[in-house]
């Protein structure tokens, strides 16, 4: 067998090994970097829900305090209602 096939068979042999680990290494990294911005998502999207979860308890904190004003007010009339009675 003549040298240069010899080593264009070695080269293609090694070539090939090599190319399999370096698609798999480069597999690897996207994976990494797809977890990482998947987690990044996450963090953004709970930092929403968080802000959101405070304005709606905000919210709520005044809806009651304008129920309790308006309990005071119905109070206050139904007594003058039962005075006028």
């Amino acid at each position: 067998m003549p040298e240069h096939v010899f080593f264009i068979t070695l080269s293609i042999f090694f070539g090939t090994i090599l190319l399999i680990f370096g698609m798999k290494y480069f597999s690897a990294i996207q994976q990494a970097k797809a977890r990482s911005a998947r987690d990044e998502a996450y963090r953004d999207i709970a930092a929403k829900a968080v802000a959101a979860q405070a304005e709606t308890a905000a919210t709520l904190a005044a809806v009651n305090a304008t129920l309790a004003d308006l309990k005071t007010r119905l109070a206050a009339v139904e007594k003058m209602l039962r005075e006028v009675e």
